[in-house]
């Protein structure tokens, strides 16, 4: 099972207030761990949402809003990717886990969508175009 790990950005975060030496080194640490473990695909930082923008879709028209964005609790500041066998395992690895911000902050765990989630609406067809573009994917 795949599950995204997002870590919420916070008001230091959306600030751009970087991380000390040694927060950067303990979760240089953890990200060692879980990369020993298998558990970590991928995993990134982002920059505050003033150097972001969204894309609002209302039918076909397309509005770009810049950032920044002002509530902080729906923002993301960083992510990880796992690969585990359950939630439960995802939990206990996020719990090991250095506090990613200088103050309180929240790391939400959400399941990434398998081709079998979504039952006979993928048709074989779609699922040949989704096993050809990861495969794409994995030679880039």
């Amino acid at each position: 099972m795949r599950f995204m790990v997002m870590v919420k950005a916070t008001k230091e975060s959306e600030e751009g207030i970087l991380p000390d030496e040694k927060l950067l080194t303990d979760m240089g640490k953890y990200n060692e761990e879980l990369v020993k473990a298998g558990v970590m695909i991928g995993g990134e930082g982002l920059l505050p949402s003033s150097k972001g923008v969204r894309v609002r879709f209302s039918g076909t028209s397309r509005t770009v809003i810049d950032g920044p964005f002002t509530e902080t609790k729906e923002l993301v500041a960083g992510f990880w990717l796992f690969q585990v066998k359950s939630l439960a395992e995802a939990i206990e690895w996020v719990k090991r886990c250095p506090n990613p911000m200088l103050s309180e902050s929240d790391i939400e765990i959400r399941q990434v969508a398998e081709m079998e989630d979504f039952g006979d609406v993928m048709t074989p067809e779609l699922r040949a175009q989704e096993d050809n573009l990861r495969q794409q994917i994995s030679k880039s």
